[in-house]
């Protein structure tokens, strides 16, 4: 098993980066993002999760987040086992989605593929935890996340990306609670 990407200290932040199985464009629906959304919330109220950024992109989110409580290998392991089977329920009774069957396919092949999965996958196994070691790395990452919508070429500015914190830090508000990180003074 790799060591390189593991949440060693619960006391510094860290970036996440976790994806749908075959990099499956899953969060084209907002019903699909809010799942993920209400999940989050769950987390901060219930296990301490701490989330100072965070964007949902569509096969994939990013994420900065820290914890004064449950182990965050412990908040991310529980928080993708939920969504998981709450996007697959979803993607089930969604009336007006097309791609139903394929997505379902797709990940029943992943997870007979995976014997850590019981016949059914919809995340990729890994968080790739990067510890956020001083504040240029994390302006650096919390920049990325923004970003990423901008450079997929969804919004022209970063705060017109309704799933991310980026509005948050433009000094607005956002759909989900965070923690701001100071501005970085060179």
């Amino acid at each position: 098993m790799s060591t390189r990407y593991k949440f060693r200290d619960q006391d510094q932040l860290y970036f996440v980066s976790f994806a749908v199985v075959n990099w499956i464009d899953l969060f084209i629906r907002n019903e699909y993002k809010d799942i993920m959304l209400a999940s989050w919330r769950h987390c901060q109220a219930e296990k301490s999760l701490e989330i100072y950024g965070w964007c949902i992109m569509s096969s994939h989110i990013h994420m900065i987040i820290g914890t004064h409580g449950e182990k965050l290998e412990n908040i991310m392991r529980d928080m993708k086992k939920h969504t998981s089977i709450a996007l697959k329920d979803a993607i089930k009774q969604h009336p007006a989605e097309s791609r139903r069957e394929w997505m379902l396919w797709m990940m029943k092949r992943a997870g007979e593929k995976n014997s850590q999965n019981n016949e059914f996958q919809l995340w990729q196994q890994d968080n790739h935890p990067i510890e956020l070691f001083d504040q240029k790395i994390l302006h650096q990452k919390l920049d990325y996340i923004h970003y990423n919508p901008v450079e997929a070429g969804i919004v022209a500015h970063p705060e017109d990306y309704l799933y991310s914190s980026a509005r948050d830090y433009y000094g607005g508000k956002g759909l989900i609670d965070i923690i701001l990180v100071d501005p970085l003074v060179l």
